[in-house]
């Protein structure tokens, strides 16, 4: 039988961790990656019998990175703290890691719960996002990129059938403080790529983003939770690029006369 480590990146979530971690107790070992939360996360993470581990937080890449170090098992699955491992993934996961024939990593599913209501759209269902089930040496993040890490696959990949649950806000306030947060993370890779800097072109990338989850990806049949996602993106993406533009002009501070 083959052993299997999970690791659970949290900052401050007191509200969130205990289901995420009770979800995943049935693993061989669980661990918390936390970067010295200011409330109860590490606590209630330790009472339930998972090994904390504190990382400091300079980007996500780097922190995947440390956390996987962190493991000690030969096949590695990583949550975050808004998720949560179904029985049907946690089955699907023992198959896969006594498989002979498995692939090296792959892609979970994953079904977003948002405003009273599971999304089917928006990009949000499958929402497969870095593979999450992985052999350790498979998978390497780029430790440059602050959010919307980067990262390589040393061997194949495959998809999960199963899905895992997201709850990504807890209310409308956690949105927005989450698309604040993202968006100064993300001016330093907007920097790096060269991107273009001006109000004009900020406006015109978050219309587009709206428009893409809106339309494209059917974002309408979600109601108004479908709504609101494609408009929370164009607030991240003008914000970003207005965060660039600001750094590159300096409007933090008036001309000294």
């Amino acid at each position: 039988m083959a052993d299997l480590s999970v690791y659970i990146i949290a900052y401050n979530e007191e509200e969130k961790i205990a289901d995420a971690v009770n979800s995943v107790l049935w693993a061989d070992e669980v661990i918390v990656a936390d970067s010295s939360s200011s409330d109860r996360t590490a606590e209630i993470a330790s009472a339930l019998g998972a090994r904390v581990v504190q990382l400091e937080f300079t980007g996500f890449g780097k922190l995947r990175n440390d956390a996987i170090a962190s493991c000690t098992h030969e096949w590695i699955f990583s949550l975050d703290a808004d998720e949560r491992c179904t029985a049907e993934a946690a089955e699907e996961i023992r198959r896969i890691i006594n498989a002979d024939d498995s692939a090296d990593a792959y892609f979970t599913p994953r079904k977003n719960w948002f405003m009273g209501r599971w999304i089917r759209h928006c990009g949000w269902y499958p929402d497969y996002r870095q593979p999450q089930l992985f052999r350790r040496g498979a998978l390497l993040f780029e430790t440059g990129d602050k959010v919307h890490e980067s990262y390589r696959v040393n061997g194949t990949t495959a998809h999960m059938q199963a899905a895992i649950w997201q709850f990504p806000f807890r209310n409308m306030a956690q949105a927005l403080d989450k698309a604040n947060r993202y968006s100064s993370l993300g001016v330093d890779r907007l920097e790096a790529k060269g991107a273009r800097a001006g109000m004009g072109h900020a406006l015109l990338r978050g219309l587009w983003s709206f428009f893409r989850i809106y339309i494209l990806k059917l974002g309408f049949l979600d109601g108004w939770a479908g709504f609101v996602i494609a408009f929370s993106n164009l607030e991240g993406v003008f914000y970003r690029y207005a965060k660039l533009c600001e750094r590159k002009y300096g409007w933090d501070r008036p001309p000294q006369s």
